[in-house]
């Protein structure tokens, strides 16, 4: 067994010049026989030990039990899940999800938005949301999105109530109990009234997918939402619902509150499940089924 040190050391492992990475591919196939790629988290990157060096190994290249579990759970997701569907995205910013949120819309009868994201949707509809963060670029594309959204018959939930607080950090939340915010506030959380939406979508569904949380939940006063969102997720599962988590922060939330072990499959990898569920071919994956 030879034990290599990080190959990121080395400029070719990582670079653009496709000749570069083989170069370095090349000379790792001469090392073994058989290249088992296990690495989920960096199969959305085309790099040298993760993609190109299969292209020069003498037998065909496999996954490992992690690959293979990630693609068993995720791929349903985005090509055929049992419906009913819900995709709960979140997290602070559109410009991140325009993807996510197009590709799983084919598939969902429901689209939870939530977290900082959630407040452009809510000023692309003409809500005041006081000094929530927003990003004024990517209105029209929010706008779009509805659009889209209604035309497919999708259901696209977002906050009624928020738990606001006058400046980002751990103190003094604040009730809103309407839609919309006002001026001194900005929206941290979901309260409520959005749980109970949340509620009635995801334990109708049989299949889920979440990607970000829906607030601030690093922050003991604004993480209430977020961890009702888990035990909802947990309590679907329970109920024979399949349910994947993949994003670092959704992961984090779910260790946080102790409830990764309830759900159908926690994914290892951020990058690499955002654009597994954006449906892109990830090229640390391409290449075993190709070879």
């Amino acid at each position: 067994v030879a034990m290599l040190e990080n190959v990121r050391f080395h400029k070719e492992e990582t670079s653009k010049d496709a000749a570069e990475r083989d170069i370095m591919a090349k000379e790792l196939a001469t090392y073994g026989d058989i290249f088992v790629n296990d690495a989920f988290g960096t199969a959305h990157r085309d790099q040298a030990s993760t993609a190109s060096i299969a292209k020069f190994m003498p037998v065909e290249s496999v996954g490992g039990f992690l690959m293979e579990k990630e693609v068993k759970y995720i791929q349903p997701m985005v090509t055929n899940p049992e419906k009913p569907m819900t995709a709960i995205i979140g997290g602070a910013k559109v410009s991140s999800k325009i993807a996510v949120l197009e590709s799983l819309m084919k598939n969902a009868s429901t689209l939870i938005v939530g977290g900082g994201m959630a407040y452009t949707f809510l000023k692309a509809q003409g809500h005041s949301i006081g000094k929530s963060l927003v990003e004024d670029d990517f209105l029209d594309t929010a706008k779009d999105l509805l659009a889209k959204a209604e035309k497919a018959g999708v259901k696209i939930l977002l906050p009624v109530d928020h738990v606001g607080g006058a400046e980002f950090a751990d103190k003094d939340p604040v009730a809103v109990d309407a839609v919309d915010l006002p001026d001194n506030l900005m929206g941290m959380d979901v309260g409520p009234k959005t749980v109970e939406l949340y509620k009635d979508a995801i334990l109708s569904s049989k299949s889920i997918v979440w990607n970000g949380p829906v607030g601030v939940f690093e922050f003991e006063n604004f993480a209430k939402g977020t961890e009702a969102v888990a035990r909802l997720v947990a309590e679907a599962t329970a109920k024979g619902a399949m349910t994947v988590v993949g994003g670092g922060d959704s992961v984090a939330a779910v260790n946080k509150f102790n409830l990764a072990d309830k759900m159908s499959h926690v994914s290892t990898g951020g990058g690499a499940s955002l654009e597994f569920l954006e449906g892109k071919t990830l090229p640390g994956i391409a290449i075993l089924a190709t070879k």
